[in-house]
């Protein structure tokens, strides 16, 4: 894996994972007029990583200079999106002009695409022209259980578009209700964070965790009875899958592909009174919410096993790797597919 320059050694193993730092966070000024210490620590770690296949997610710089890199030494890539917006270049994330052209330039170049939901396959198709397949994320089933003390659980990055504003706002309404926050701060997003620290802590109803690994927030969702989301943009987040495996429903304003409609995995709200509805009766009403905690397994465990998740990867890789897919435009012989 080739990841951020956070002053770890380079190299270093976690399990059977080689862990490789390509730059600092922080590092933005050219060391010369067209070198750029990004493109450079990134191409250095793609080279001492010296794969034959490069899988990379998220909208941004990084995936034209991986696409220039593997085009240079005749290496494949994939990419798989992770939102909504990286499938549409009115909406993506990146700041700058340069960092777009350079995304954009990457999805083209790309050997394959894979995507989180039908929607982004079509969005992908109408606004780049270009084909991809769904491919599911895999979550780990739980290995224990846990007492149900915590009532909502909002779990995301601190920034202005995850809307934390909403949670507080929802808790204002809800003092008999204990809400759980957790989410670190990006950057240029620390004062929002600060906000939401001091004004969770005036609320007695509300608990605010701060960051969390990967682990300790899977030990939050066996606790949780009810996953809020409040975003106004997502992808398919992992955290429902988290959420749903553990038998917890998601009250959200983004239900990718209706599945939470259409499967009963909790309600997919228009307005922030909805959500208190929903919220309010999944947390008073034992047998709706038994019904939907029940749903929300079985629905993992029919559409979310590795018999489910793994084969669109493998099945794309292998693909790559013999040179016989491409990142072509989706036309009537080439429309996007699906696992």
């Amino acid at each position: 894996m080739v990841v951020a320059d956070l002053g770890q050694p380079d190299g270093a193993r976690l399990d059977a994972i080689r862990v490789l730092k390509a730059y600092r966070p922080d590092a933005g000024l050219p060391l010369l007029r067209f070198i750029h210490p990004r493109w450079t620590g990134l191409w250095s770690a793609l080279r001492r990583a010296d794969a034959d296949l490069y899988y990379a997610s998220c909208a941004g710089m990084h995936v034209g200079l991986l696409a220039m890199f593997c085009r240079r030494f005749r290496k494949r890539l994939v990419f798989r999106s992770a939102s909504e917006t990286d499938c549409d270049p009115s909406r993506v994330l990146v700041r700058f002009a340069r960092d777009r052209w350079l995304y954009a330039y990457g999805l083209r170049h790309a050997d394959a695409i894979l995507v989180q939901s039908r929607s982004q396959a079509q969005a992908l198709a109408r606004n780049y022209g270009l084909g991809s397949r769904v491919a599911g994320a895999f979550v780990e089933s739980p290995s224990s259980r846990a007492a149900r003390d915590i009532d909502v659980l909002w779990i995301s990055n601190i920034r202005r578009l995850k809307r934390p504003d909403r949670v507080l706002d929802l808790a204002a309404q809800m003092p008999h209700v204990r809400f759980h926050l957790v989410g670190a701060p990006l950057a240029g997003e620390e004062t929002l964070f600060h906000h939401v620290a001091r004004a969770a802590a005036a609320r007695p109803n509300v608990f605010f965790h701060g960051g969390a690994s990967y682990w300790d927030a899977n030990t939050l969702y066996l606790r949780a009875r009810v996953l809020l989301n409040t975003s106004d943009v997502e992808g398919f987040p992992n955290s429902y899958l988290q959420a749903w495996i553990r038998g917890v429903p998601v009250v959200t304003r983004i239900d990718p592909d209706g599945v939470i409609a259409r499967e009963g995995l909790g309600v997919a709200a228009t307005s922030t009174s909805q959500m208190l509805d929903a919220v309010s009766l999944l947390l008073t009403d034992p047998g709706t919410w038994k019904a939907a905690s029940a749903r929300c397994r079985a629905f993992m465990e029919r559409e979310y096993g590795e018999d489910k998740v793994l084969p669109p990867y493998l099945e794309t890789f292998e693909r790559v790797l013999r040179g016989s897919a491409a990142a072509k435009p989706a036309t009537a012989a080439n429309k996007p597919h699906h696992a």
